[in-house]
């Protein structure tokens, strides 16, 4: 099992590519604790993980709370007795973002609370923990949209995202010669509740992101996770400060 015994936080942990995670990396042996604002979604995704033998923990908090944070993180450690692992998955993408002249500022500050002050605050009470474990691993989703500019712009999701990016090298350069790695995963188009429940329901908008991947598919949420449990893994124990692309090549392609 590449996770034996191996303690990670997952935020977001009840839906998409955060409760895939969790089964995920329960099955290589870890002991998850899944963080999720909507209590019904986490709490079934633990009960799954204890029904096929595995140890693993709901915390329902809303990672922008930082009270609720600090208490999942105390919650973490009291249960399972360290963390190894921070796999910052939580994020949002409303249908309201849009071009910065026509965004509404509340529209705004709910994505920058979610996307990016959620992992400054689960860093600030997550890694005092992996430093006291010996060290360990952060893995922060950023996003594609966050290298590239767009034509159908979301601009308070693409600039959260490469905040996202800033922070983990940041971390990286602290934190590392303290054996902690940050490293960053910005996925290219998923099919996830969050992005079929309103962007690809056009079928026009669809087929327009579509052709711009060379692959000719949107990524799964296992495409994601893979990289994830790598991240997790001791396998990657030199990657540090990495912004690995996981995208199906829609970065690439100048047409």
């Amino acid at each position: 099992m590449r996770l034996r015994d191996k303690v990670i936080l997952i935020t977001g942990g009840g839906s998409g590519m955060g409760r895939l995670a969790s089964l995920t990396f329960a099955r290589e042996g870890a002991r998850v604790v899944s963080v999720d604002v909507v209590p019904e979604a986490g709490a079934a995704a633990v009960d799954e993980i204890t029904r096929a033998g595995g140890q693993a923990l709901f915390v329902a908090a809303d990672v922008g709370r930082e009270d609720q944070v600090r208490n999942a993180v105390r919650q973490a450690v009291a249960r399972f007795g360290r963390l190894d692992v921070l796999y910052n998955n939580a994020g949002i993408f409303p249908a309201e973002d849009g071009s910065v002249v026509e965004l509404d500022a509340a529209v705004w500050d709910r994505v920058m609370t979610v996307n990016l002050k959620g992992i400054y605050l689960c860093c600030k009470h997550g890694i005092p923990e992996l430093l006291r474990a010996g060290g360990g691993s952060i893995i922060n989703v950023a996003s594609f949209v966050a290298l590239v500019g767009c034509s159908v712009p979301q601009d308070a999701y693409t600039a959260s995202k490469g905040g996202v990016i800033a922070l983990t090298k940041s971390l990286a350069v602290q934190f590392g010669p303290r054996r902690i790695r940050t490293n960053a995963i910005a996925p290219g188009p998923v099919e996830t509740p969050l992005l079929t429940s309103w962007l690809l329901a056009n079928p026009e908008a669809k087929k327009r992101r579509l052709d711009r991947i060379p692959m000719g598919r949107f990524g799964r949420p296992e495409d994601i996770v893979q990289m994830a449990l790598y991240l997790a893994s001791d396998e990657a124990t030199w990657v540090n400060g990495s912004v690995l692309v996981v995208d199906g090549g829609i970065t690439s392609n100048y047409f």
